[in-house]
Formats: C-alpha cells, sequence, structure tokens
C-alpha cells in the first residue's frame, strides 16, 4: 500500500528512480545489432537494417522478433539463434555509460529507492549488471518475465512502484527509448529522456518525455529540483 505524501512543507521520502537498462544504464547497443544480423544470417526475405532493428529496442525481443517471422516456431527460431550470439558474447560488448556507477552510487547513498524496468528478462538484466559491478545496486528488477504487461503498457512501471510502496507522484522514470517514455507518462511518473543512449531529441521529443538530459550526471541535479520543488511535471 503507498505511503500518504507528507503535508506541505513536511521533509518527503527520496523520490523512487526507476531505470530502464539497455542503452540508459548499460551499452549494449553493438551486441543487440550483432545478435539481431546473426539471426537473420541466411534467411530469405526482408531482414531489418541496424536503424530498423533499434526502432524496437526498448520492447521484448519477441515483439521485435514477430514484426518478421511467419509464425510462432519461426520466432522462437529467431530467438534461439539471437540468444547463441547474445549469451556467447554478452559479458565482452557489455559495459556501462560513463559515470553511469558513480551516478548509481550517489541516488543509492541518498536513500532513493531504485529499481530497474526493462523488456528483457530479469536473469540477463541480472547478468549485465553483475557484469559492469552493480549487481548489487537495485532494489527491484522488473523483466519482461515479471509483469504480464510490457512497455509501452504501463504495467511495469506500476508493478515496481508498487513493490516499492511508491505513488506515481513520487516517482521518476528514466529511459532513452519512445516505450520508456510512454510507459512512464501513461503510468504518471515524471519522466526522463537519456539522450547518452543511441536516441536523438529528435527520435524522443514526440514521445514528450517531461525532461531530456544531455548526460547522467546531470540526473542528481534534477532529482534534487523535482524532490525540493515539489513540482514533479
Amino acid at each position: 500500500m503507498h505511503q500518504p505524501r507528507p503535508p506541505h512543507g513536511g521533509n518527503p521520502r527520496p523520490l523512487a528512480v526507476l531505470f530502464d537498462l539497455d542503452g540508459t544504464l548499460i551499452d549494449s547497443i553493438e551486441l543487440i545489432l550483432n545478435s539481431a544480423k546473426h539471426a537473420f544470417r541466411g534467411r530469405n526475405g526482408h531482414v531489418p537494417t541496424d536503424a530498423e532493428w533499434l526502432t524496437g529496442v526498448g520492447i521484448p525481443l519477441a515483439t521485435m522478433f514477430r514484426r518478421y517471422a511467419t509464425d510462432d516456431a519461426d520466432v522462437a527460431a529467431l530467438i534461439a539463434k539471437y540468444r547463441e550470439y547474445q549469451l556467447a558474447n554478452h559479458d565482452r560488448l557489455v559495459r556501462c555509460y560513463d559515470r553511469v556507477v558513480e551516478i548509481v552510487d550517489g541516488l543509492r547513498a541518498a536513500g532513493h529507492p531504485l529499481a530497474i524496468v526493462t523488456s528483457k528478462t530479469g536473469w540477463l538484466a541480472q547478468r549485465g549488471l553483475d557484469n559492469v559491478g552493480m549487481g548489487a545496486h537495485f532494489d527491484l528488477i522488473v523483466g519482461c518475465d515479471t509483469c504480464a504487461q510490457h512497455k509501452p503498457d504501463p504495467g511495469p512501471v506500476l508493478f515496481a512502484l508498487d513493490r516499492l510502496g511508491y505513488s506515481p507522484l513520487d516517482a521518476v522514470f528514466v529511459g532513452d527509448s519512445i516505450y520508456d517514455i510512454q510507459a512512464g507518462n501513461a503510468a504518471g511518473v515524471v519522466t526522463v529522456a537519456a539522450l547518452w543512449g543511441p536516441f536523438t531529441r529528435d527520435d524522443l521529443i514526440a514521445s514528450k518525455p517531461a525532461h531530456f538530459l544531455d548526460r547522467i550526471s546531470d540526473l542528481p541535479r534534477l532529482i534534487d529540483t523535482l524532490q525540493t520543488s515539489g513540482n514533479k511535471g
């Protein structure tokens, strides 16, 4: 059950901060694109370009492959080939964006509950976090196997907030894709577009994030402003 907001002038508890994972905290774009190329290698018919495949980053892998597959068995075969490359090369090709660990450490030290809301499976998200030294930094991981709904549906964001015991009015969601922003906006949290990932302001502006940040190093200042102003929109 969500705790009530304190009276005006009180000391609110630290905002909950939710993060997407790929393209927001960890740079796995090369791995994603290489895995897709491996999955489609030798295949007849349309093969997506890198730019086309990137438009699906932020939604579950099965949803992405259904755009190109003939049936469910074809989806399963494509995913199996994708995983073959992904798992063999994951630890070599996944790294943090600059200053991510430092910023996440600071938010945690300041008492902010932290969660990952990702469209990849929870176990693979945990592997990515372990690989970059953040395996124990987050209170919760919500993956595509955790919640029945998936981004851009608000369900995963609301699921995370319910587990943390927070209202959407007291939460921020940081993500790099339109699906992150759409999910966060539909959930009623403050959305922050991460421009240090693969997408530009022009890519994300139509999804209407509340804030744009060029660098993750600017996030603590923004959160402090939201925390003290009480105006979370």
